[in-house]
């Protein structure tokens, strides 16, 4: 991976949609999203596809458990696509802490606007089944 840092315009993007994932602000985050976003879907593996794929997959998630997910750190791929590094904290409903670590998160941004996103390096001993 390249450590060279990312322009400002995504890092901004980006810290946007965490800021509004975590505070479960969907119509936020999806308005940040290109129509046809591809988004890794962390429980099944694969990917969910368009706003209306990544809300029904978010409201699914979010009625199961509480992921919280913090940026550490912003890196720029050699394809110019843009790496975080984020810490995740994945909570059952009762509060109790189902999982906790370090993930990588992969975007591509088009038109100012995520257009794709992977997971690398996930919690696979917790049972997800992440797109490599």
């Amino acid at each position: 991976m390249n450590d060279q840092p990312t322009s400002a315009a995504v890092q901004e993007l980006l810290r946007k949609g965490y800021t509004a994932f975590n505070a479960r602000d969907i119509d936020a985050i999806l308005s940040m999203m290109h129509p046809e976003v591809e988004w890794a879907n962390g429980m099944e593996g694969g990917y969910v596809h368009g706003r209306d794929g990544v809300r029904a997959y978010w409201t699914q998630q979010w009625r199961l458990i509480d992921p919280f997910v913090e940026p550490q750190a912003f890196m720029t791929e050699p394809d110019g696509r843009t790496v975080v590094e984020v810490h995740q904290r994945v909570l059952a409903k009762d509060g109790n802490t189902l999982l906790e670590g370090t993930v990588q998160h992969v975007y591509q941004v088009q038109d100012r606007l995520i257009r794709h996103m992977e997971i690398r390096n996930p919690i696979e001993d917790a049972g997800y089944q992440c797109q490599r």
